[in-house]
């Protein structure tokens, strides 16, 4: 069974920053693009950023764009979501999943549709 692991989610103020990270798991998803997703209570879950497994591009909702960044920490062997900036709308599960390389990023990259792998989710709070 394949598990992504996401960790970091907190409390923060608005204009604030958090740094979310999601373990993914070694070989098994070399070449994999991981994307964050967020699903707050009473909507669907929509993508956030996406970073390719082939060519490290990146491609963000625009929502956030400009305010969040992806990325890969040390080895490559977890991808963070650097929040900055953060508004009132942003609260909701963070969630990072693995999306098989066979699918184009710049196509299928923030929709939740086609990921294969997903972690349990990690709580983001917005509040002054």
């Amino acid at each position: 069974q394949v598990q992504l692991v996401e960790s970091g989610g907190d409390l923060v103020q608005p204009g604030g920053s958090l740094k979310l990270s999601c373990v993914v798991p070694g070989r098994t998803l070399d070449y994999y693009h991981i994307g964050w997703f967020r699903q707050a209570p009473g909507k669907e879950r929509e993508g956030v950023a996406v970073i390719s497994g082939r060519d490290g591009s990146r491609y963000y909702a625009d929502s956030v764009k400009g305010r969040f960044t992806i990325y890969r920490d040390g080895a490559g062997d977890t991808v963070s979501l650097q929040m900055s900036s953060v508004k009132p709308e942003d609260p909701a599960v963070y969630y990072c999943a693995a999306l098989s390389p066979r699918f184009a990023v710049a196509v299928w990259g923030l929709r939740p549709n086609n990921y294969e792998y997903w972690g349990r989710g990690t709580q983001v709070t917005v509040s002054s």
